[in-house]
């Protein structure tokens, strides 16, 4: 069986290197009884890797437990392990078998194993190295025949240095180490992930699949999820439901990315050091960038008209003009433009004569885009619902506190 087949089989989605990296460890391994710790981000899909291991491995017909250490509380958390005897604690109305008996024979999977209490942790070590273990309340040793696999999103160096995590039992239950990628890491899949719960939620809610515009894809794919697979899951089924539009461009999905990221910071560091700026940020930026692109073609326009009202141009200049129209207008979004100015509204320039009257209309178009009023209006707004507070209002437009306050004085909107 070869990694294609286990994609197939088990449904996972994508081709990145990294993540048929792990698969294959995982093939490797099966066979053996080898103790496996699982690492990657919350939401990357780990579960999936000892379901793998179980499947291909001599103990598939066995039982498979999953057990989220995270979840269960300290106090019960030995008892669900390894069981107890009757009286052993307040509510023991009778003995108990826990997860390492009842799998016998099979496959256990301790998911968020770096949560487990020191106490606990000391019967695992136990478990692996001698397959013996004791219910609580009793002294009779038990043996099991149990394969650990283990999974954890911590730092476990880090566990280990604040002595949360035992180093004994990390290396271990870390005997062979598998790394799922995250979601960033897997740009090439992340498109593909997204028509696949596209379609799981058409079908679950009897809709039509939204799709992207190729805009929209490269907004995807620039994301940096941090909540991985999880949160694409997530995003797609809010889209689902509640846009009516089945086709979602690039303004429609920011607009659901943009409160996850600005959770974190509008400034973020990525793994390059660098820093990555949220979305709203680069739409911000945008409207400056487009301003200021129709500022400078008012006045290249006003330079070669000096005045008059009609002016011959050569065809360089002709040519000139007409580029910079059809950039600032290309560029502009649909979205972006009142319903009055389109693309196909761009002035024209005919036979090379540059009409007086011809740009007056241009520049009553250019009024009506109004990004100035644009800005003052996101900012108002922005100030009214956080009454005032401009640390809120900044984290609401995405933007820094000192970039809101010039724009506060600029705009003279008051205290």
């Amino acid at each position: 069986m070869n990694v294609q087949q286990i994609k197939q089989r088990f449904g996972i989605i994508g081709s990145a290197p990294l993540l048929n990296r792990a698969l294959e460890i995982a093939m490797q391994v099966a066979p053996t009884d080898i103790s496996v710790l699982v690492t990657g981000e919350s939401g990357t899909g780990k579960e999936i890797i000892p379901q793998v291991i179980h499947q291909l491995s001599a103990r598939k017909h066995g039982e498979y437990i999953a057990v989220n250490c995270g979840a269960i509380p300290e106090g019960t958390i030995d008892s669900e392990l390894f069981g107890h005897e009757k009286g052993s604690f307040t509510g023991a109305q009778g003995s108990r078998q826990g997860y390492f008996e009842v799998a016998n024979g099979g496959t256990i999977f301790l998911d968020e194993v770096a949560e487990l209490p020191m106490q606990t942790q000391v019967r695992l070590l136990r478990v692996l190295e001698t397959g013996e273990y004791i219910r609580v309340g009793s002294s009779k040793p038990l043996k099991t025949n149990v394969r650990v696999v283990a999974a954890t999103n911590e730092n476990m160096t880090k566990a280990i240095a604040s002595g949360k995590f035992r180093e004994d039992l990390y290396y271990r239950l870390s005997t062979v180490p598998i790394s799922l990628p995250a979601l960033r890491q897997r740009s090439e899949d992340i498109h593909l992930l997204f028509r696949k719960f596209a379609n799981d939620f058409a079908d679950k809610y009897r809709m039509p699949a939204v799709k992207l515009t190729a805009p929209a894809v490269e907004l995807l794919q620039s994301y940096p999820w941090p909540g991985n697979i999880r949160q694409l899951k997530n995003l797609v089924e809010q889209l689902s439901v509640i846009e009516t539009a089945r086709e979602i461009d690039p303004f429609t999905l920011s607009a659901y990315l943009t409160p996850i990221a600005e959770k974190s910071n509008s400034l973020q560091i990525n793994e390059q050091g660098q820093d990555s700026i949220s979305e709203r940020e680069l739409m911000y930026k945008f409207l400056f960038d487009m301003k200021k692109d129709l500022t400078e073609l008012k006045k290249l326009v006003l330079d070669l008209a000096s005045g008059a009202g009609s002016i011959e141009l050569n065809s360089d200049q002709s040519a000139a003009v007409s580029r910079l129209y059809q950039e600032v207008y290309e560029q502009a979004p649909a979205r972006m433009l009142p319903p009055t100015v389109a693309h196909t509204d761009m002035p024209s320039i005919p036979n090379g004569n540059l009409v007086h009257d011809e740009y007056e209309e241009h520049e009553e178009l250019e009024e009506s885009l109004s990004l100035e009023d644009r800005e003052r209006e996101l900012i108002q707004k922005a100030l009214e619902k956080h009454r005032g507070k401009r640390k809120y209002a900044a984290q609401e437009l995405g933007i820094s506190e000192r970039t809101l306050y010039r724009k506060i004085k600029e705009f003279q909107l008051g205290e």
